[in-house]
């Protein structure tokens, strides 16, 4: 199912924006949509011993823990996704995963419910979804919320 099909019926304000140029960065996602970095959401694929999995951050953390993240979930295994592994297994490239409909279960950062509007990928370079960040729970499958 597509982007467009998922938004299709949901509750939650959306937009999707359009831009010449694809964002790369945290930073470049703030400064071009006037917005605070942590709003930025980028979706991650990762490796587990439990197969893949999806990793929905918020742009003001640093960096993962993914032993941390491993033990929450009770896996062994927790790390980034090779390239090659995220198109396989999403059809997205890294930088363009979809903050919806990417296909696989996933967690979701806490900070990002603190703001009104998330900003993520859409599958596609050139655009943006700008979502309440509640539709994350409904519209994907979230098997845990992390601080």
């Amino acid at each position: 199912m597509n982007l467009a099909e998922i938004l299709k019926d949901t509750q939650y304000r959306y937009e999707i924006i359009q831009h010449e140029k694809p964002i790369l960065t945290r930073e470049e996602g703030s400064d071009f949509l006037g917005i605070e970095v942590g709003q930025t959401a980028p979706t991650l694929i990762l490796k587990t011993d439990q197969g893949f999995l999806g990793a929905i951050i918020s742009g003001s953390r640093e960096k993962i823990n993914f032993d941390k993240l491993a033990d929450l979930l009770n896996y062994s295994k927790v790390e980034l996704a090779s390239p090659k592994e995220v198109r396989k297994t999403t059809g997205f490239d890294v930088g363009s995963v979809a903050l919806i409909g990417f296909g696989l279960p996933c967690v979701a950062d806490r900070r990002l419910f603190g703001y009104d509007f998330i900003y993520g990928g859409t599958g596609q370079s050139t655009s943006t979804l700008k979502i309440e960040p509640q539709a994350l729970t409904e519209l994907n499958q979230v098997l845990l919320m992390f601080d």
